[in-house]
């Protein structure tokens, strides 16, 4: 595997750091621009949105230009955002800042992700996507910790002065080691790869992508009160949870891209079931600290290992969209994102409690076990 896809991981780690980072900050953020926490949190809901309208649109606007440039811009820009951010003092900049960072990180997914398969054969798919998405999950475990210790230390701007540095330390490296030569990937027209994109197989994909995420992340946002309300642990207890779904989701997404590649099929529909099976399990044992200590690892583990056969099997399904598939990984992987906290947050102010988030989970997976199962049919594989 080419080293330059590990440096296209460290990126990743660091735009990564900053989409999960202001979990942690939006108080201090608050406190600092004199806005309320729920005004502040458009920071957030602002930067999801940018990132499912951007990855799309970005890879059709830059599917010409090569890639080694479009990743460098898509970076400097990023840099530049959270530069102007931690220097302003009024909040309209820096909601500005986070709608522009949302763009460009979502333009350098779709075209990262699109430029990594490209450098391995086929069968080595799943172990480059799991390289970078393996970035996200090691930004939950080290990049946000270290981001609210940050903010507790120096204030909320200093974690913006770090991502900003670490995004231009990649932008060296990636500078260094991508070959200027590297030129625009085939370009089989805007309109043939939407084309392809639409075929029923592939939207089925991005179903199942979606939904996974979404049954992820609605759990993974509201496991603090999970944790302190429902298992009764207290609040220390919080960061050791947290750093341990990411230490699941590390080691899930290591093997997952080592056995996909040789059994896509297996792992995808194995693992799915696996999923489903522990958010069940879950829903029926949050009250017990031990069984959501062990959980919460293991759902880690199963939610981030299928990410490379999820992201591998849509770019296997779109060898017709060369430039475009990552933009739609991308797009898919935001839309859960999400559409599930979104979907847990309404059942909490429904008032069916801090536990009923995993029961949401569990029915978006069974939604997507509907699509795998659709999926086969429609494909025939």
């Amino acid at each position: 595997m080419p080293f330059v896809i590990h440096v296209l991981g460290l990126a990743v780690f660091a735009l990564g750091t900053s989409e999960f980072m202001l979990s942690g900050l939006l108080p201090a953020i608050a406190a600092d621009l004199h806005v309320s926490i729920p005004h502040a949190g458009l920071l957030t809901s602002s930067f999801a949105v940018g990132m499912v309208v951007g990855a799309p649109v970005l890879a059709a606007a830059t599917r010409r230009l090569p890639r080694r440039s479009a990743l460098l811009w898509f970076l400097v820009v990023f840099a530049l955002c959270h530069v102007v951010g931690a220097l302003t003092g009024d909040f309209t900049v820096l909601l500005a800042t986070r709608v522009v960072s949302a763009l460009a990180m979502a333009g350098f997914w779709a075209v990262a992700s699109g430029t990594a398969v490209a450098m391995v054969a086929p069968g080595a798919r799943a172990r480059v996507m799991a390289v970078l998405v393996g970035g996200t999950s090691l930004a939950c475990v080290a990049g946000v910790p270290a981001g609210a210790v940050l903010g507790q230390l120096w204030g909320w701007r200093a974690a913006f002065w770090a991502v900003a540095a670490l995004t231009l330390l990649s932008v060296a490296a990636i500078a260094a080691l991508l070959p200027a030569r590297d030129a625009a990937p085939a370009d089989a027209g805007l309109r043939a790869e939407l084309r392809d994109l639409t075929r029923p197989p592939l939207l089925l994909s991005y179903t199942v992508n979606a939904l996974v995420q979404g049954a992820t992340f609605c759990t993974f946002t509201y496991l603090a009160p999970l944790v302190t309300e429902t298992a009764g642990l207290a609040e220390g207890w919080v960061p050791v949870l947290l750093v341990l779904f990411g230490g699941g989701a590390t080691l899930g997404i290591t093997i997952g891209g080592r056995v996909t590649d040789a059994r896509p099929r297996t792992v995808l529909v194995c693992g799915a079931v696996a999923l489903t099976a522990g958010w069940a399990l879950l829903a029926l044992t949050a009250g017990n600290p031990v069984a959501l200590v062990a959980l919460v690892f293991v759902q880690g583990m199963l939610a981030f290992g299928l990410a490379p056969a999820l992201t591998s099997r849509t770019f296997a399904l779109a060898a017709g969209a060369p430039t475009l598939a990552g933009g739609f990984v991308t797009a898919a992987f935001n839309v859960g994102n999400t559409l599930g906290p979104w979907l847990g947050g309404l059942t909490i102010d429904a008032g069916w409690g801090f536990r009923s988030p995993v029961g949401v989970s569990l029915a978006l997976m069974l939604g997507a076990l509907a699509a795998i199962a659709a999926a086969r049919e429609v494909s025939r594989v």
